[in-house]
């Protein structure tokens, strides 16, 4: 009887285990600090970060790009903006919201290697790929990516950090 016994319990086991695993696992529900939505007018910018040369402008839209994790943030630049030649420990994406984002590779700011990018545009650089950046028109660029955000200039003398401390 007891043999009889296991026997079923294995037999309802083995029935309930595929339906089991048909079920998909149900998602915890959100917090409202798990997500976020923002039009264009309810950004806040505030002054650029002291890694990137004075005129520009940041709001943060998800994360803290100062910290580990991901992040999200905008770049307002005005025409002329230029970022000489630098690079990043982490992979940067760059997605161009408005105005047009020049994009070149290499060690030196060489105008004749920008690559445009439109506004919709996209773009994105491996870790420590050397590169530069100019804007003719005011432009906003979407950053996105694993936290901290770090920008090494290629020649220190260009970082608009080292000038801050003189």
């Amino acid at each position: 009887m007891r043999k009889q016994a296991l026997s079923m319990l294995a037999a309802i086991l083995l029935c309930a285990l595929p339906a089991a695993a048909e079920e998909p696992p149900q998602p915890a529900a959100s917090a409202p600090a798990d997500h976020g939505f923002f039009s264009p007018t309810e950004l806040t910018w505030g002054p650029g970060p002291p890694s990137l040369p004075a005129g520009a402008k940041l709001a943060v839209l998800e994360g803290d790009p100062t910290k580990e994790g991901i992040f999200t943030i905008r770049i307002s630049a005005p025409a002329g903006y230029k970022i000489p030649p630098h690079w990043h420990p982490a992979f940067e994406h760059v997605t161009v919201i408005s105005g047009a984002f020049g994009l070149g590779m290499g060690d030196t700011f060489d105008q004749a290697k920008l690559k445009i990018v439109p506004a919709g545009g996209f773009s994105y650089m491996a870790p420590g790929m050397r590169h530069f950046a100019w804007v003719e028109k005011d432009t906003v660029v979407q950053l996105h990516g694993m936290g901290p955000w770090q920008l090494y200039y290629v020649n220190p003398a260009d970082d608009p950090r080292s000038a801050a401390k003189k």
